[in-house]
């Protein structure tokens, strides 16, 4: 039952109007669940993020802003820690020194990223599913009217 909801869920997000990325956003080391949705949340409604993907930018400015603006107080920022794909690219809340921005390119690349946001608070966990904004999005959306 539940990998049917899961299959229905994922399709709805990948049929967004002129999406062209699918991302799976994976917190993790949350003191709580609800706190890892929130910050999961807080980067797939970005619109800033969700343009970042589009345009295969690795902004990792955009990606860390939602993060904070997750609204986690006692959320403490060198803890963090951001994989893109494969990529490690922030550790105890700064850039990895491994990164490049080749890699960062690579892997923003593909049509399906992977998202893994560690906060360094516990043992919870979320996922949600999101897909980027396209020009597509904005024509769809600016050429009707309701």
């Amino acid at each position: 039952m539940t990998e049917g909801a899961q299959l229905l869920a994922q399709a709805i997000v990948r049929d967004g109007e002129g999406a062209t990325k699918f991302i799976t956003i994976d917190v993790e080391e949350g003191a709580t669940r609800e706190e890892c949705v929130k910050v999961a949340k807080s980067i797939a409604h970005s619109p800033l993020v969700k343009t970042a993907f589009f345009a295969s930018d690795p902004n990792l400015g955009r990606i860390l802003a939602a993060v904070g603006n997750a609204g986690i107080a006692d959320l403490d920022p060198g803890k963090v820690g951001l994989v893109l794909g494969d990529v490690t690219v922030v550790e105890k809340g700064a850039r990895a020194r491994s990164y490049t921005e080749e890699q960062g390119k690579r892997v923003m690349k593909p049509s399906e990223i992977a998202m893994r946001v560690t906060l360094g608070r516990g043992v919870e966990s979320a996922t949600i599913w999101t897909c980027d904004f396209s020009y597509d999005y904005v024509k769809i959306n600016a050429d009707y009217r309701s």
